[in-house]
Parts: C-alpha cells; structure tokens; sequence
C-alpha cells in the first residue's frame, strides 16, 4: 500500500498531464463549436436553409464518427501524446483553413478534416486520464476533463461571436486555429504513463471498496487478457451507448441553434448572441460539471450505478428549465438564465457517465470501448441532431409562412418550434439512464461491467 506521502506525490505528478489534456480538450471543443457563433453571417452570405447549417455539424459528426473507432483501437497501441498532437495540428489547420472557403461546400470540405482529427482526442485522453488518477477519484478528473466542454464553448461562442461581428466570420475561424501552435509541443514535451498502472493496481477502500462496477477491476485485469465481448455483451453499456447518443442530439441541437434562435426570436446582434451564450453556457456548464464531479464520487458503494442515477436525475430537471425557456416571449429575460440553467444540468452528464465506463471496462479496453461508445453516440445522435433540427425548422417556417408570417419572422417562429425537441429529448435521456443503472445493478458481478 502506497504511502500518504507517496499518494500525494504521484497525485502532483499527474497535474501536469491533466492541465494539458484539460486545454487540448478546450481547443476541441472551441473549434468544433467555431461555426455555431457566426451561423447567420453564414446564412446570410451562402443564403442556406437551417437544413444545410444543419449539414455543417452533421458531415463533421458523421466523419468523426467513422474514425472514431479505429482512432480508438490505435490510443490502446500506439503512442498516446503522439496521436493528440498529430490529431490537434490537424483539427486547428482545417478549422483555420475554413475562413478561406469561398462557397459553402468548401466550408463543408474543411468540417470533414475537424472531424477527423478530433476523433482522436477523447480515446486517447480519457484512457491516459484512467492510467494515472485512481478509481476512487476518477469522477473528479474527468469531470475537470469535461470542463472543456463549457469552456471551450464560452471562448468560441463569446470570442467567435464579437470577432465575427468586428472583422468577420473569416478571421473569426483563422484566430480559433492559433492555440495549437502552443499546445502541439506540450503535448509532445510530456511523459506517458503505462496502461492499467498503479490507478488500478492501488487497494480501494471506503467507497471504491467491493462494489462489481468499480472494485475488482484490477482482478479482472490480471486475470488475463480482457476481451471486447467483456463490454459488448453488457446491456448496461448499450444503455450507456443510448444516453450518449441523446444528450449529443440535444447539446449539438442546442450549440449550433442557440445563437440563431437569440438573435432572429429575441432581437439579439450575432456579438450579444454570441457573449450571452458563450458566458452562460461556460458558467452554467462548468457549476454543472463540478457538481457531478463531487457528488460523483460521494455515491458509495456501487460508484458506476449511482453516478448513473445523479445523471438520470439532471436529465429529468433539465426538460422543465428548457420547455420554459423556449417557450418565453419575445425579448424576455429570462430565456438566456433558463436555457443555460438547463445546460448546465446537462453538463454533468459527461462527468459521471465517463466515469461510470472508465471504473467498469478494463485498463486494456478503455481506448476501444470508449471508441465504441463514441461511434454509437455520435452517429446516431449528434449526427442527427443539427439536420433533423434545421428540418424541422424549415419545416415549421413554411408553415408559418404560408399562414402569413414575413420571411424572417417566418424562420424566428420555425426555429423557435423545432427546439422544442430538446425538452422532449432531456426525459428520453433521464429513461435512458435509469434504464442503465438499473443493468448496472443486475449486471455487478459480471466480467466488464
């Protein structure tokens, strides 16, 4: 058994680790979300339908999808720090290259390069991130991890946004590839850990102590060589697989409309929309991703069911916030507070149900369950959710069009109904999660979950 002294020194070690993988994972995330500020500039400029705006996020999401496996079979063989910095250099170049694009297929072209170089970024961070912080403190580090995921969206939608208003959208996308020009040699500048290390290996006492999900991962993996049936077999991880693929349909939904709908329902500039959006959804998701993060893991003795059951519950609490605030009239000021309130709650998803997997797969699968997971979510959720969004909102346009309604005011009340799916969806995610749990309970003392 390790020493205090010793603990504390391997937990120092691994800050450094994780502060670079914390700010790999903000570039992912502030680029990917690049386009969602400056989508009426777009509009306007290309005169698209909310259909092919749509199309933007779902040929990235489509493509990310497809190399997300195999990226996540190479993080468990190849050179970790190696993949992320090729996979960053790539993902900054096409996201700049984007500000060149002279038509919209050629934006197109440049969404597909994103795509895949940040399919490599969660395999490989996530299974680095299993290698050097213990079980038992797993929900806090990738709850930190997932951070990014606000604070990314709050750099790009509050920078993105008033940079596209002052110089346009162009310059916008240029300035959103700089930072890789940083983070590239950091990542190459650190050191490795070895899979299913001393995280694992490490006695768990307290909370992390039995428990099928979480306690006898180390036995299972010095047992002998863990097989993907392991997780495959499992209902409890296809459940997972489903709640990913629903909350992705509702926060890409929500990051790629969000600024549209502020600025054609509720009169807001693309810089405000932009600003508003970028600080709420960055203050809200990160209260949202500490919470899951602490009560994460303060659930007991069975961590990966009752992590699932807090998430379950957010997901519940968040239909209501939403419904109120798509539903809010015109100019109202509480639109911005309940939709963000919603997100935020949303946002503790990715900490407790990443942790809930990295407790339950072994060492040597992580990289390619979570590949699995992201192939599964993605493609039949994030994928869909910005094109059945955008179609639904020209859908509801022309209805309202023919019933009388100006063009624009036509497209505000279009876009306003399509968003309704959110709250909908956010108590399909709560059943999904539930349902989860509940295979979790019954599947604890079988091999991977």
């Amino acid at each position: 058994m390790k020493s205090r002294g010793q603990a504390g020194r391997a937990g120092a070690a691994s800050l450094v680790p994780l502060a670079v993988l914390f700010l790999v994972n903000v570039l992912n995330f502030y680029d990917r979300q690049a386009l969602g500020a400056v989508m009426e500039p777009l509009r306007r400029e290309f005169r698209l339908t909310d259909t092919q705006l749509g199309a933007l996020t779902t040929v990235f999401t489509v493509v990310y999808v497809l190399a997300g496996a195999p990226l996540g079979r190479l993080a468990d063989r190849w050179r970790r720090k190696r993949l992320l910095a090729l996979g960053t250099a790539v993902w900054a170049a096409l996201t700049g290259l984007g500000g060149l694009a002279a038509s919209y297929y050629a934006l197109l072209a440049t969404r597909l390069g994103v795509g895949i170089g940040e399919a490599v970024c969660a395999p490989a961070a996530t299974s680095w991130i299993g290698d050097v912080v213990p079980a038992g403190r797993r929900a806090r580090a990738m709850a930190w991890f997932m951070i990014a995921v606000p604070v990314g969206g709050m750099l790009s939608f509050g920078v993105t946004g008033p940079v596209a208003q002052a110089y346009g959208w162009r310059v916008a996308l240029a300035l959103a590839a700089l930072p890789a020009a940083l983070l590239v040699p950091a990542l190459l500048r650190l050191q490795e850990p070895g899979r299913g290390t001393q995280a694992d290996a490490a006695p768990q006492t307290g909370a992390g102590a039995g428990g099928g999900t979480g306690g006898g991962q180390a036995e299972r993996a010095s047992s002998g060589a863990p097989a993907a049936r392991d997780y495959l077999s499992s209902s409890a991880f296809w459940w997972m697989v489903a709640s990913g693929a629903v909350v992705n349909f509702i926060l890409y939904s929500f990051s790629t409309f969000t600024p549209s709908f502020l600025t054609r329902f509720h009169g807001l500039s693309v810089a405000r929309a932009g600003v508003w959006t970028g600080v709420g959804s960055g203050a809200a998701g990160i209260a949202g991703a500490l919470a899951a993060g602490w009560l994460g893991d303060r659930v007991g003795q069975r961590r990966g069911r009752g992590r699932m059951l807090l998430a379950a519950g957010a997901a519940l609490l968040a239909a209501p916030l939403f419904f109120a605030a798509i539903g809010a009239p015109t100019g109202s000021a509480a639109a911005v507070p309940l939709l963000m309130a919603g997100y935020g709650l949303l946002q503790s998803y990715y900490g407790l149900v990443y942790a809930a997997m990295q407790d339950a797969v072994a060492p040597g699968l992580r990289g390619s369950a979570m590949g699995t997971y992201f192939m599964a979510m993605y493609l039949c959720g994030a994928s869909f959710g910005p094109l059945v969004t955008g179609g639904l909102s020209d859908h509801f346009a022309r209805a309202a069009a023919h019933a009388g309604a100006a063009a624009e005011a036509a497209r505000a009340l279009g876009l306003r109904d399509a968003m309704y799916a959110i709250p909908v969806l956010c108590a399909a995610l709560a059943a999904a999660l539930w349902a989860g749990a509940n295979a979790m309970r019954e599947n604890e003392n079988a091999p991977g979950l």
